[in-house]
């Protein structure tokens, strides 16, 4: 025998990474759980020592407000959210119908079957996962949650045990909390909006960032699912960073003003003509599109009112751990001390953005435009926010809605891994945003 560290070796001690990130085997399987009460304990201890010490009295109130008012802001997500799930389920329906759905499971049946084992060739599953990732890459946010909520509705018709999320719910999950973003349009309007004399250049530092993320967090979760590596599933990551470095290339080739208007011009060009070929395709089956369109999008109705109990739940726990200023008092903890160290604090003005950006797309969206408001729109740390920002999407939004509206509350280690992913991208935001912009 050769003497050779076999590759299940290496795998094995490749997939013991990720616990080292993890306390202990419950706060891995119940992470939601105790972050969410974590939220509420931390909040009140920093809400008693502002009163004790700082006589501050006033912060009880706002404490309150701060739950009152999230718990409207998820409520009014919720129903902002009801159209758009309406629009596109009904759309995803008629896709269903025309055949769409399963020729694009084919399409990517040889990446999906190895990283979702557990779900059928040709399942309807597998073609709304590959609408939901697509969706996401391109930056349109409102597309992706309906199809992903749609891929979770067909995850759950197989899952045995209801309340438990399955391997394939843990890697849909964490692949949508990597956040793979090839347009990050939004976070270029905000800086426009903002005044940046380049609001572009954020871009490919993002693309890299988010996909850095995306392929660490996808490959150490291969391990944990004992996901057997082999040429197929290799071709298919190295064709990912492939397509990543090209889209940088031909973007960075562009005029800074020509950035914004072609990246947005492609995002929404995909789309309108994927809603076309569902309605072109659905009239040469001979369906009546038009009905299916509608039997789509009262299931739309339907996931919207569920996942209310899930957003407020999120919502508020964060509004009231924001507003006792325990965000805060960490921040100006760290920075103490990285200077302490003899580090570069630059970076940690953009902390607030990397803890919120796991909690609420919405919150970190504010401390990211506080930022620069603060610093202006070319600072660095505004620069790092925005890369940040990009890096990952929302980690704990994502689990609440997804998981929620198919009735899952034993998420086992999805949060944990999910985390991973915000960490490696945010890391890799602070590192290549040095590199760009220091």
């Amino acid at each position: 025998m050769s003497g050779r560290l076999s590759f299940p070796t290496l795998g094995m001690r490749l997939k013991m990474l990720p616990e080292l990130l993890i306390t202990t085997h419950q706060t891995l399987t119940m992470v939601l759980n105790w972050i969410w009460i974590a939220f509420f304990g931390i909040a009140f201890i920093a809400c008693l020592a502002r009163s004790v010490f700082a006589s501050d009295l006033e912060v009880w109130t706002a404490v309150m407000n701060a739950s009152f008012e999230q718990a409207a802001f998820a409520f009014e997500i919720s129903l902002g959210l009801t159209g758009v799930l309406t629009l596109w389920l009904g759309i995803m329906k008629i896709g269903e119908k025309a055949g769409i759905i399963e020729f694009f499971s084919r399409l990517i049946s040889p990446l999906f079957s190895r990283l979702f084992p557990g779900i059928p060739k040709g399942h309807p599953a597998l073609g709304a996962i590959f609408m939901n990732i697509s969706a996401n890459m391109l930056g349109l946010d409102n597309a992706a949650t309906p199809m992903g909520l749609r891929a979770m509705q067909e995850m759950q018709k197989l899952n045995p045990e209801k309340d438990t999320a399955t391997d394939a719910m843990i890697m849909f999950l964490v692949l949508n909390a990597s956040g793979l973003c090839l347009i990050p349009i939004s976070i270029m309007m905000y800086r426009a909006q903002g005044g940046a004399a380049n609001p572009t250049d954020v871009f490919i530092p993002i693309l890299l960032a988010t996909a850095i993320a995306t392929l660490v967090s996808l490959t150490i979760l291969c391990f944990k699912q004992h996901i057997r590596i082999d040429k197929v599933l290799v071709s298919w990551l190295l064709g990912i960073a492939a397509a990543v470095a090209l889209i940088t290339w031909f973007f960075a080739s562009l005029p800074p003003e020509k950035v914004q208007t072609f990246s947005s011009f492609g995002a929404n060009f995909i789309l309108f003509s994927v809603i076309l070929l569902f309605i072109c395709a659905g009239i040469r089956r001979r369906i009546n599109v038009y009905d299916t369109f509608i039997e789509g999008a009262k299931e739309g109705f339907k996931t919207a009112v569920t996942i209310i109990p899930y957003l407020v739940a999120i919502l508020v726990a964060i509004g009231m751990f924001r507003a006792s200023g325990a965000l805060d008092i960490f921040t100006g903890g760290v920075e103490m001390m990285v200077a302490m160290l003899g580090g570069d604090t630059k970076w940690v003005g953009a902390l607030p953005t990397m803890l919120m950006k796991p909690l609420s797309g919405s919150g970190s969206c504010a401390m990211m435009l506080d930022v620069m408001k603060a610093n202006g729109p070319d600072a660095f740390v505004s620069r790092l926010a925005a890369c940040v920002r990009g890096s990952t999407d929302t980690t704990f939004y994502i689990l609440a809605v997804y998981f929620g509206s198919v009735g899952v509350f034993k998420t086992r280690y999805a949060a944990g891994y999910a985390l991973i992913a915000d960490i490696v991208g945010a890391v890799a935001a602070v590192f290549i945003s040095y590199f760009f912009f220091s």
